[in-house]
């Protein structure tokens, strides 16, 4: 499976990409692809959610994660941290499998293969480890107690993403290397930015340098 390399790069004064976890998605699985900034410009690219204690606290804002258990990882019972450094690994994997997956759909193009094969291997193990609750609708439900739950739980909220009625809205930010990921629901579906206060506020000041130079 191919990896995109992430990079550290220097804070971008006023840009929602400068600092900590950004929630422009508008759902978990776009808001997890989004934990790095500037993703498509290597030499800005940083990945703002890093280690055990940030992911618990980024999954307890999602609501991935039950309220309290942020703080699990910071307190093992085990001397072994062998467990959590796993769990992070996987979300590693799945955000990075999830990456071209999610360019080939907006790009409106065939997924690559060893992402789509690595995803559907995913979605088989999620199945596996989660509960079929014995209730109607018929689903299946992650933990929400664990750290180690919490990458279960994204690759199930992908399936429900990628085959819902949602699918037609994943966007893609127009802004030069953000590469941020968004839902658009926009009644006329024209959404642009993954923030017209960010990457939308950077395309009117190019405009305005553009038409000034222009005008000059």
């Amino acid at each position: 499976m191919s990896k995109q390399s992430v990079l550290r790069a220097p804070a971008v004064p006023g840009s929602s990409h400068d600092s900590g976890a950004s929630f422009v998605g508008g759902h978990p699985v776009l808001d997890l692809v989004n934990t790095v900034a500037w993703r498509l410009d290597p030499a800005r690219a940083a990945d703002r959610v890093q280690g055990a204690e940030a992911w618990a606290r980024w999954a307890v804002a999602t609501g991935l994660l039950a309220a309290g258990r942020a703080d699990a990882p910071l307190h093992p019972q085990k001397a072994d941290p062998a467990p959590t450094e796993a769990a992070v690994a996987e979300l590693m994997d799945l955000r990075a499998t999830l990456w071209p997956v999610l360019d080939a759909l907006v790009d409106g193009e065939e997924p690559p293969a060893a992402e789509w094969e690595a995803l559907r291997r995913i979605l088989v193990s999620a199945r596996e480890n989660a509960p079929l609750l014995p209730a109607f609708p018929l689903r299946w439900q992650s933990g929400t107690d664990r750290l180690e739950d919490l990458r279960d739980a994204l690759a199930l909220r992908t399936e429900d993403l990628l085959s819902g009625d949602g699918l037609g809205r994943v966007r893609r930010c127009e802004g030069p290397g953000c590469g941020w990921f968004f839902l658009d629901r926009s009644r006329s579906r024209t959404r642009r930015w993954c923030s017209s206060q960010d990457c939308g506020n950077r395309d009117r000041a190019r405009r305005h340098y553009s038409r000034t130079r222009q005008g000059g």
